[in-house]
């Protein structure tokens, strides 16, 4: 018997490729709840802190299968889910999806792509500029002996040099400095609260070491997030949509709405800017950290706060028809 480190060869398994239809069986109803679930293992094959926030998100008479954001940089992700071979019918969805959304980050999630089908995509990440990403995934299950089966998912297609500015986003993380250690650490123990308090704001998990956390709104263009900035902490609704007239529209009529009966709200049109701001703020310092735990509960009870005041304002939706 031949032993390699203390182990015998025989007793190591063999790893079993499993029919994806019997892990998901309908890619519609199964597959995009359990990814919504467990963004993580998506976003650990992109290199992004992924969070998702729709599923069956509406571009025109179509449905999105997926949407979400990268929350280390706020940029979108649309995803098209297909549980088989890819077909000439899902890049055309894709594309339509792509158009009606403007996102930065363009996922198609399939079991085998077509030669021509990855051509068209590395085609795309040629001719399209630096904020347009797309991503081909292939994926399959595979389980060992009799345990449960488990997702393997495997990057075929990415933008040119990603795969280099993965590995320097690694580099830059681990030669972080105090502040952005301090920031990790920070939002690590409010998400931690989040997730306690049974609050679906997001799933992420882990901090990052930046000034804001991200609370996706499940609306294209509009983003809820907690910052740490010049004015201390901020609770906000972020309007980024790509055309600055579709955020001057949602701005005014959610000013017109909110600020009669919301007196410490800030408006900030951000002029030149790409985007608006609608914000609550409060003093705080991230070195403060013996304050930490009431700037948790600050944040919470601000993000709620704002909430509320969409929900009695009609919501997101009633915004965005206005």
């Amino acid at each position: 018997m031949t032993i390699v480190d203390g182990a015998a060869l025989s007793e190591l398994g063999t790893l079993d490729a499993v029919d994806i239809r019997t892990v998901w069986k309908h890619e519609a109803h199964t597959f995009p709840p359990w990814l919504l679930a467990n963004a993580d293992v998506l976003g650990g094959v992109l290199g992004m802190q992924l969070s998702l926030s729709a599923a069956e998100h509406p571009v025109g008479g179509f449905s999105l299968d997926l949407m979400g954001v990268d929350e280390a940089t706020n940029e979108t992700v649309i995803i098209e889910n297909q549980l088989e071979r890819t077909d000439h019918s899902h890049l055309g969805q894709l594309l339509t999806y792509a158009g009606g959304t403007d996102p930065v980050n363009v996922v198609w999630i399939a079991t085998n792509f077509r030669e021509e089908h990855r051509a068209a995509l590395d085609w795309l990440n040629n001719r399209t500029d630096e904020n347009t990403r797309f991503f081909g995934i292939e994926i399959s299950a595979v389980r060992i002996g009799d345990s449960p089966p488990a997702p393997l998912m495997r990057l075929v297609v990415q933008p040119n040099d990603w795969g280099k500015r993965v590995k320097s986003l690694a580099q830059a993380d681990a030669t972080m400095s105090s502040r952005s250690l301090a920031y990790r650490e920070f939002w690590s123990r409010f998400l931690n609260a989040v997730h306690g308090r049974g609050l679906q704001w997001t799933t992420s998990l882990k901090g990052l070491p930046q000034n804001w956390q991200s609370l996706p709104s499940g609306t294209s263009g509009l983003s809820f997030a907690c910052t740490f900035g010049r004015s201390g902490l901020g609770s906000e609704i972020f309007f980024q949509d790509p055309d600055p007239a579709v955020n001057d529209q949602r701005f005014a009529a959610a000013r017109s709405k909110l600020e009669p009966s919301y007196p410490t709200l800030s408006f900030e049109p951000l002029a030149g800017r790409k985007g608006c701001r609608i914000a609550e703020y409060r003093a705080g310092e991230i070195t403060s950290t013996d304050d930490w735990d009431e700037y948790v509960e600050w944040f919470i009870a601000a993000q709620l706060r704002l909430r509320q005041a969409f929900s009695e304002a009609g919501g997101l939706s009633a915004l965005i028809s206005s």
